[in-house]
């Protein structure tokens, strides 16, 4: 596929890297030469030096054929006008833009093709603000991710001592969990190293498990690896910019939620908006003010300024002083395996979370949902079944007859409404929504072919 990515910031150069390593034709925009230079010193790709939305800039960089055109410059208003230029002038088939302001996101008939022709509209703090939302609500999760609707969703946890699964096989799982209850476990991660599990995998203390089960069973499944953390009320949110701001006005609702931002017109702007939440002006890194916002009965602490220096000083000080839980936002790659493995409990990337949202428009083969997993080098799809066992290498046939690639897992499949946790003599069929756990990235292209439907499909 031929790809035009516009921006080389560090949105830009995580889904460059992601693309440049699966035989994708890829031209990267950017008015940063450095920059330019850096990012084509590691990856395979083309460069062009000059502003995204100037017609003759995007002819240099192959606009004219390409297949996809991803905007992703730190403004709205040039992706936007790239978008435009990219559908009038050369008639670009697919036309993903990031837009990060309410003031657009709230107006979704702009990107109408008639008006501002966006196919696919990336918002990162929207995915960020729900990929929070989400942690917060399953306390003890590493990862919460939905697929079909969030009718089937695949958890990330740590197991720990107390889990009645843990030292245990995986196949004394049905005696423990109820009846109508199933979950399977996707994967797992023992010391960065994965195991594909079957019946006679012994989950131990400090495994990073991953489990699929439908939404209802997912805390029934977690109480099987480790102790239920108590439910969130206390939550502390330090930066009211766009993600602060939404987080605290979608959690006020069921929470006690105060928010730090130091910039009191920003403060007072937030205030505003929100009807139940308490706005704090102050220094997110302030330890006298931490302390008589009582940080040590927080049950949620989340640090979410744009400086990732400020956040892992405040996040690092909040755990010192007492609180249950700590999330920071770290946008450099380098910096989150380095804060994880200290006091902080999880690191949140908005690359990471948004490239997900952006695989899922450029993977082929009905893919429907992406997500992208351990840094990047593994990834949980839903994709479509469709055609007949003549047409299809997945319709009509078992899950044991499904020739996947070495350690990719289907954990479940959702037809309809119901969720089916997949057993070795499950039949796939049409329409058949199949999600799996792939952790090997250099897979993707065969899982990719198993869902394309051959010519004889009609």
């Amino acid at each position: 596929m031929k790809i035009v990515v516009l921006g080389a910031g560090q949105v830009g150069s995580t889904v460059a890297h992601s693309l440049s390593n699966e035989e994708n034709d890829i031209t990267i925009v950017d008015t940063d030469a450095n920059r330019m230079k850096i990012l084509q010193d590691r990856l395979d790709v083309r460069g062009v030096i000059g502003h995204a939305s100037h017609p003759k800039v995007l002819v240099r960089a192959g606009i004219e054929d390409a297949d996809l055109v991803i905007a992703l410059t730190s403004s709205d208003e040039v992706n936007m006008t790239a978008c435009q230029v990219a559908y009038t002038l050369y008639n670009t088939p697919t036309r993903i833009a990031r837009i990060r302001s309410s003031e657009y996101i709230d107006y979704p008939q702009l990107f109408e093709r008639e008006h501002c022709p966006v196919d696919v509209l990336i918002s990162p703090e929207t995915l960020v603000t729900q990929h929070i939302a989400r942690l917060i609500e399953y306390p003890g999760a590493l990862q919460v991710l939905d697929f079909a609707g969030g009718r089937a969703q695949l958890v990330a946890t740590q197991a720990y001592a107390g889990g009645p699964l843990v030292g245990h096989h995986l196949q004394t799982l049905r005696e423990h969990m109820p009846a109508n209850a199933e979950a399977r476990i996707a994967a797992i991660y023992r010391q960065d190293k994965t195991i594909i599990p079957d019946g006679k995998t012994i989950i131990e203390e400090n495994d990073t498990v991953f489990f699929l089960a439908a939404q209802r069973n997912i805390r029934t499944m977690m109480k099987e690896l480790r102790p239920l953390d108590s439910p969130v009320r206390r939550i502390i949110l330090a930066g009211g910019g766009n993600i602060g701001s939404n987080l605290a006005h979608y959690l006020e609702r069921k929470h006690h939620v105060k928010i730090i931002e130091q910039n009191r017109e920003r403060a007072e702007f937030i205030a505003e908006d929100l009807e139940k939440a308490i706005v704090l002006v102050g220094d997110c890194a302030d330890e006298e003010l931490l302390r008589e916002e009582a940080i040590d009965n927080t049950d949620v602490y989340c640090v979410l300024t744009n400086d990732d220096e400020a956040n892992i000083l405040s996040s690092m000080l909040a755990k010192k002083m007492g609180a249950e839980k700590v999330i920071a936002l770290i946008n450099r790659p380098s910096y989150v395996d380095l804060v994880e493995s200290g006091s902080i409990d999880i690191a949140v990337s908005p690359q990471q979370v948004t490239i997900g949202a952006l695989l899922t428009h450029i993977r082929r083969g009905n893919m429907v949902r992406v997500h992208s997993l351990r840094r990047g080098a593994a990834e949980a799809i839903e994709a479509v079944a469709l055609g007949d066992k003549r047409s299809s290498k997945v319709v009509g046939r078992t899950i044991e007859e499904i020739n996947l690639p070495v350690g990719t897992t289907i954990p479940a499949i959702v037809r309809g409404e119901e969720v089916i946790i997949a057993h070795h003599d499950t039949v796939i069929i049409e329409h058949d929504h199949v999600i799996l756990f792939v952790p090997d990235k250099r897979q993707i292209a065969a899982v990719e072919r198993l869902f394309q439907v051959g010519a004889i499909f009609v």
